[in-house]
C-alpha cells in the first residue's frame, strides 16, 4: 500500500495449497478493501490490495512473464515445503528448484551485459544481437517473499494462515481502517433481495437504471419464453 503496488500475488509451490491464494483474496480483499477510515473520512491513499496467484509451475506459464518484465510491480510471496506428501523420484526438487531460482531471478535479473556476453559466447552475429538483447533483459529489483516451511501438516497451515491474519491486521491499523468488517457486501445483497421477487413475478420492470432494467427484462422475457418451451437464442443476444 505505502510504495503503491496495489496487488499482491501469493504462490505456493505445493498443490495442497492450490486454493491458499483464493482464501486470502476474502481473508486480505475483505477485510481492506475500503476507502474509509476510523474517523469515517475518506482516505488519499491506497487501502487494501488485489490478491491473487496460482501453485507453482502452473503460474510461471501463466503470469510470470509480467511480474518478471511487466510495468507493474507486483510483489509476491513464494511459499514451499521442504518436504513433500508426494515424493516421485526428482518431482519435488525440480519444483524446488525452480521455487529457489525466481526469487533469485526477480531479485538480481539479467543485465544488458549478461545477455549481450551470452550470445557472444553462442557464436551469434552483431546483426542479431542488437535486435534481440532488448527483450532479454531483466530489470530485477522485484520484491519477493520466500516461506520455506517444513512440510505442510495441519500445524504449519494454521500458523501460516495466522501470519496472514496478523499481517492484514497490522496492515489495517497502519492504514487507519477497521479491517474485519464487510459492509461492502451488504449493498448488493441488499438490491438482489429487490430483484429476486421481480425475475418470480417475470413482469417488466422500471424501477432500476436502464442497465439494470434492461438485463433483467432481457431475463425475464427469455425464461417466460424457455418456459414455454420455445426460447430463441435470439432471446439472449447482448443488451
Amino acid at each position: 500500500g505505502l510504495r503503491r503496488c496495489g496487488t499482491e500475488a501469493i504462490l505456493p509451490y505445493d498443490q495442497y495449497m492450490h486454493r491458499f491464494a483464493a482464501y486470502f483474496q476474502q481473508g486480505n480483499m475483505e477485510s481492506n478493501g475500503k476507502y474509509v477510515d476510523r474517523n469515517g473520512h475518506a482516505v488519499d491513499y491506497q487501502t487494501g490490495p488485489i490478491i491473487w496467484g496460482e501453485p507453482g509451475t502452473n503460474g510461471q506459464h501463466a503470469f510470470y512473464q509480467l511480474i518478471h518484465q511487466g510495468t507493474k510491480m507486483v510483489p509476491c510471496d513464494f511459499i514451499a515445503p521442504a518436504i513433500t506428501h508426494n515424493p516421485l523420484s526428482d518431482h519435488h526438487q525440480k519444483l524446488l528448484s525452480n521455487f529457489f531460482a525466481q526469487t533469485e531471478a526477480l531479485a538480481f535479473g539479467k543485465s544488458r551485459e549478461v545477455v549481450e556476453q551470452e550470445y557472444r559466447d553462442q557464436g551469434k552475429d552483431p546483426a542479431t544481437l542488437e535486435h534481440v538483447v532488448p527483450f532479454k533483459v531483466f530489470e530485477g529489483n522485484r520484491p519477493t517473499n520466500s516461506i520455506l516451511l517444513r512440510e505442510i501438516t495441519p500445524f504449519s497451515l494454521g500458523a501460516l494462515i495466522a501470519l496472514y491474519e496478523h499481517k492484514i491486521f497490522t496492515q489495517g491499523a497502519i492504514l487507519n481502517i477497521f479491517t474485519f468488517d464487510q459492509w461492502g457486501v451488504e449493498l448488493g445483497k441488499q438490491l438482489a433481495n429487490r430483484i429476486l421477487p421481480e425475475l418470480k413475478d417475470g413482469s417488466e420492470v422500471s424501477s432500476h437504471d436502464s442497465s439494470t432494467n434492461g438485463l433483467i427484462n432481457r431475463y425475464n422475457g427469455g425464461a417466460r419464453k424457455g418456459r414455454r418451451g420455445g426460447g430463441e437464442t435470439s432471446a439472449w443476444g447482448s443488451g
